[in-house]
């Protein structure tokens, strides 16, 4: 009885890493559809209706916009019961005190707020061609949450996978600077998907870039549109400073994951520089956006994994007499 016990829970632990990064990589799928139901407009598609879809459970003789939004909810439905799942599995095959069932909780209770956020955006109406400022808002938080459910979730595959637990305390100029790193981006895909928002609602101007920002700052602009300058400034600031943090980690925690982790950084924001030149020049096409996003959710990942690297890395130390030989 014992023995089989042991072989199924030993059994069991095998799918947990599995599950938790099936669900990290299905999350983000489930992120590029909800881009989807954003550029199509379908975002009404089901009403004003939340968690029905036109006062229904299942929709009948819908529309084009209804089918894209509720498959949308199908699967943000279905991420819940892998997060539930995951839950179950790291509880049933850890010992208390586990790192992996901090990150399934956590991942389980973003994906709540996930579903949440949608729904007070469903309820309020600020979806399909709402120009309402509060949509702005409401679409940067929601983008937060997913990144913070991003990392939530990789935090989880990493722990059930067997990597150490995180120790915050005693981190000094690396933590205080990982943290700044980290709010940095969340800002910056806030802003980010305000811009989104702001080329979706209000095209781009015929003529040059600068004709977009003119129109942006003109009498009847709107606050949308007033914001979508920030992201692109927003990005330069903020690339520059990871750049300058992939350098610092290499010297303070050097290691392989950090060398490893800080090129995989470094690359991406080489990459999105490109995607964000040609999205301007290209006033914003749909598939372009798509890619931006998710560009923009590997490069939050790969900042989280070397902040996590970084953290979990031994402080180099170096005796004051080497250091005077070396000289």
């Amino acid at each position: 009885m014992s023995g089989t016990l042991t072989v199924s829970r030993a059994g069991a632990g095998l799918w947990l890493p599995r599950l938790a990064w099936a669900a990290l990589a299905y999350n983000v799928l489930v992120i590029l559809w909800g881009a989807v139901v954003r550029l199509t407009g379908a975002g009404a598609g089901c009403g004003e209706h939340w968690p029905l879809c036109n006062g229904v459970v299942v929709p009948q003789s819908p529309t084009l916009h209804t089918v894209i939004e509720f498959s949308h909810r199908l699967t943000s439905g279905l991420s819940g019961l892998l997060a539930i799942a995951l839950v179950a599995l790291a509880f049933r095959v850890t010992q208390r005190g586990h790192p992996a069932r901090l990150g399934a909780l956590l991942s389980l209770g973003l994906i709540i707020l996930e579903g949440l956020v949608g729904g007070v955006q469903v309820l309020l109406g600020l979806t399909a061609d709402s120009t309402d400022p509060a949509r702005g808002f409401v679409q940067g938080v929601h983008l937060a949450n997913t990144f913070l459910l991003l990392g939530a979730l990789l935090l989880t595959a990493l722990w059930a996978s067997g990597s150490p637990r995180l120790r915050l305390g005693g981190q000094g100029a690396v933590g205080g600077w990982s943290a700044l790193a980290l709010g940095l981006l969340l800002v910056l895909g806030m802003a980010g998907a305000v811009t989104a928002l702001g080329d979706l609602l209000f095209l781009p101007a015929d003529g040059t870039p600068i004709d977009t920002v003119k129109r942006d700052f003109g009498a009847t602009a709107s606050v949308i549109e007033n914001l979508r300058v920030i992201h692109p400034m927003l990005a330069i600031v903020v690339s520059a400073f990871l750049v300058w943090l992939g350098v610092f980690f290499r010297r303070e925690r050097p290691g392989t994951d950090v060398t490893r982790w800080s090129a995989v950084v470094w690359g991406l924001i080489a990459a999105q520089m490109v995607l964000g030149f040609l999205n301007v020049a290209l006033k914003a096409p749909a598939w372009l956006q798509l890619s931006h996003l998710l560009l923009a959710c590997a490069l939050w990942l790969a900042t989280v994994r070397v902040v996590y690297a970084a953290l979990i890395s031994l402080r180099v130390t170096v005796p004051a007499g080497a250091r005077r030989v070396g000289t």
